[in-house]
């Protein structure tokens, strides 16, 4: 039976610069993020979700566009189990902008924070003890710090908020990278700053926001950023 990535460690898992110890890394700080979620209410509450998203989002579509491809052509069943996980992903992305469309004192917040974290729970548990082992066993450990670095790239310059409209798979993904990854970082940027302090800036940096948000929106909406998708991912019309 193949060990879960969580149960090794980072020379077990090929070094520090090997894919499985930079998901492993993620994972833990992913973690610790939920757990901070849990108590946390108001402005204090939105600083933990805007940096559990500036965490997920850039991860997961570095999955989808680096590991995932690979895992389809290394394992027989590699279709099946990534598809998995994209729906998983898919469901955090409808879910987030279900969030984002909600204000802070909505009855109906509670529940959905409750799913996004069980839903953030499951997938880290199917990629440590399910994915990731086994495309530990297909491929070397130069491989796996190849993916490392190629992941690590395409990480750094993902998009960091919830498009459920872009296709979890190339080459909707990859068109939809560099546009959206520019907003959503001008909009990180603006909200970091809302959420330190009320202040008399901060009607202004929300419409800020608000604009930012309803460009990336027309942007997302775009036919070619669904191409490549599987339709069994998208549980929601957009």
């Amino acid at each position: 039976m193949m060990r879960s990535i969580a149960e090794q460690n980072a020379h077990e898992l090929g070094g520090r610069l090997s894919v499985l110890t930079r998901q492993k890394r993620d994972h833990v700080k992913l973690q610790d993020l939920l757990e901070e979620l849990e108590g946390a209410t108001g402005a204090a509450q939105g600083r933990v979700l805007l940096r559990i998203y500036r965490l997920v989002f850039p991860h997961a579509f570095a999955e989808e566009a680096v590991l995932w491809p690979v895992m389809r052509k290394v394992l027989p069943d590699g279709h099946e189990l990534t598809l998995e996980v994209e729906r998983e992903h898919q469901e955090v992305n409808e879910l987030v902008t279900r969030l984002e469309a909600m204000d802070g004192d909505d009855a109906g917040r509670g529940p959905l924070l409750a799913r996004l974290a069980e839903v953030l729970r499951e997938d880290v548990r199917d990629e440590e003890d399910v994915l990731l082992p086994r495309l530990q066993a297909a491929l070397d450990q130069a491989r796996l710090r190849g993916l490392g670095l190629a992941w690590e790239v395409v990480r750094r310059t993902a998009p960091t908020r919830a498009h459920p409209v872009v296709a979890r798979r190339p080459p909707g993904n990859a068109v939809a990278a560099l546009p959206l990854s520019v907003l959503d970082r001008a909009r990180d940027l603006v909200d970091t700053a809302v959420l330190r302090g009320p202040g008399r800036t901060a009607p202004g940096l929300r419409a800020v926001s608000a604009r930012l948000s309803g460009l990336a929106h027309r942007v997302e909406h775009l036919s070619v950023m669904r191409r490549g998708e599987d339709p069994s991912t998208r549980s929601t019309e957009p």
